[in-house]
């Protein structure tokens, strides 16, 4: 009887989760088959043991996605994030003709925004809203864009190259050191340098037909939009197509060896931080030169329009510096690896250059072969984590964070096994595995992260042989197959070697409470397994 009766309930939820999933643009199969009663399923609860580990230096090079700015977080420090890339040409330039001239040479890179909050004015005009934007609104702070003395390898020549080249997190300096000339964004106008900010205004256009007169206008979202010297590049990109400098790609990438982007501080102003796909950023070079066209014995010579585009897909390192001398003083005070013994009462996850947290399960000797040998059927099983409400008040709490197989560097199998996708922002995929920022309706703040490890937990009871790895647990930019790929510290240790990249990409952090008996019942981080007994 209880069979059938479990049975019937089963077909009447999956019925209604399949017809309420027809109106959803994103599966989400699976997300709560079981409610709060579990249908009468049995709970029980396993401790948990957490520590901290930092990670140092980390490679950083070729991210998807990349911080730039400044942000002080009273957890974790102040985290400048200054940023290098190679340029690549779209296209080669083998001919310039007489008398170039420069008209402008402009730096676009489009900014996050959040497009459900898009407003359109009756005028045609937009409204936006920033997204992965982090510290005070229209923080000002000092951009100055370099062109970069720094050679960016593809191979690393200690491989033999037959690797590729790695790049850290802790190369600002390297970078810095050898920056090319004065920096190239002078305008006059403060905002692109001395007084930026990141301006969610959406840029405007408006030209006139020389001939019908019409007035056009073009719009376009926000993003960064910097005027770059002309002379410099009408020395360094024009004349040096003239010496056959552009004429392949690889001869350019050495000679120009691409730009370097340092942030600092504006007056008082505390600064802010985006990420940003610099990727998708560009050089614009506007000029203009003769064009000699002879027919029999007369010669005319017109002015023409060109243009030279420099895209910004070669190799790019994020380059990250922490200070602690005002904030994050407790964290700066860590060990660089936790109690492996006992576990530590709080979990410090950073981004970037920063730290993970180390879970282990079933610390109790015997206690998995007993669960092993009672022949429950794991229904669901979960980790909660619980955010330290007091200590992350005055900071933002990152949206998302990732768990993994820590032993091998890897995906847990529920990860794989979560189909789920969100396409109107695939950062919110794998819904059922989850790892997702849950808030307080009221008060909008961040209160926990929950992840299901039901067939993590179901292999491990199946299989004896199984081995009851470590789990890591890191922020996260993005979870997609890409980014949970792992990069390398510059210094591995006997506890740690490398960390997963989706890490990497966001410098946020987050204070958790562990599993040690000093935290309260409420806030203490345990596994949760929902089972049936066999008959």
């Amino acid at each position: 009887m209880y069979n059938n009766s479990f049975l019937k309930k089963i077909l009447v939820v999956l019925s209604i989760v399949f017809l309420y999933s027809c109106d959803k643009d994103y599966n989400e199969i699976g997300g709560d088959l079981i409610g709060e009663n579990n249908f009468d399923f049995n709970k029980v609860t396993y401790d948990v043991l957490g520590y901290n580990q930092k990670t140092g230096p980390i490679q950083s090079n070729n991210l998807e996605v990349n911080p730039l700015g400044i942000l002080n977080d009273p957890n974790f420090g102040e985290t400048t994030a200054n940023f290098g890339a190679q340029v690549n040409l779209p296209a080669t330039v083998t001919t310039i003709s007489t008398n170039p001239h420069v008209e402008s040479v402009v730096l676009t890179i489009p900014y996050y925004y959040d497009a459900s909050k898009t407003v359109t004015k009756a005028d045609g005009s937009n409204v936006y809203i920033l997204d992965s934007i982090y510290g005070p609104e229209k923080a000002q702070m000092k951009l100055s864009v370099y062109e970069s003395g720094y050679y960016m390898r593809d191979t690393d020549p200690v491989s033999g190259f037959q690797q590729p080249q790695k790049y850290f997190t802790d190369q600002n300096t390297d970078f810095n050191n050898v920056k090319v000339s004065n920096r190239l964004n002078d305008d006059s106008n403060a905002s692109q340098n001395d007084a930026f900010f990141f301006d969610p205004a959406e840029h405007v256009v408006t030209s006139t037909d020389s001939i019908t007169k019409v007035v056009s206008t073009v719009r376009t979202p926000p993003g960064m939009q910097l005027n770059l010297n002309k002379g410099y590049f009408k020395t360094r990109i024009i004349d040096g197509a003239i010496a056959g400098k552009l004429a392949t790609n690889d001869i350019f990438k050495e000679y120009f060896r691409g730009l370097y982007f340092k942030m600092e501080k504006s007056g008082n102003n505390p600064g802010n931080l985006a990420m940003i796909n610099f990727k998708a950023g560009k050089i614009t070079i506007k000029y203009n030169e003769d064009l000699s066209t002879t027919t029999g014995t007369t010669t005319v010579i017109t002015r023409v329009k060109k243009t030279i585009v420099l895209n910004m897909t070669g190799n790019t390192v994020s380059l990250l510096s922490n200070n602690f001398s005002t904030s994050g003083l407790a964290y700066n005070a860590l060990p660089i690896t936790g109690n492996t013994t006992d576990g530590d009462d709080k979990l410090y996850l950073k981004g970037g250059e920063g730290s993970v947290a180390v879970l282990s399960l079933f610390n109790t000797p015997g206690q998995l072969q007993i669960i092993r040998n009672s022949g429950w059927l794991i229904n669901e099983a979960n980790l909660v984590f619980h955010i330290d409400a007091a200590a992350m008040a005055n900071s933002a709490a990152p949206q998302r964070i990732y768990l993994y197989d820590f032993n091998n560097n890897r995906p847990i199998v529920d990860y794989y096994l979560d189909g789920t996708s969100n396409t109107a922002n695939p950062k919110k995929s794998k819904l059922v595995f989850d790892g997702n920022l849950n808030t307080d309706a009221v008060t909008k703040k961040g209160t926990t992260y929950k992840f299901r490890i039901t067939n993590h937990i179901r292999n491990l009871l199946k299989y004896a042989d199984s081995t009851n790895v470590k789990l890591g647990l890191v922020v996260a930019e993005d979870i997609n197959v890409n980014s949970v790929a792992s990069y390398k510290l510059k210094t591995p240790n006997a506890f740690i070697s490398q960390a997963p990249k989706a890490s990497v990409m966001n410098p946020l952090g987050t204070v958790l409470f562990s599993g040690t008996s000093i935290v309260a019942e409420d806030k203490r981080l345990k596994l949760e397994i929902y089972y049936t007994k066999p008959n």
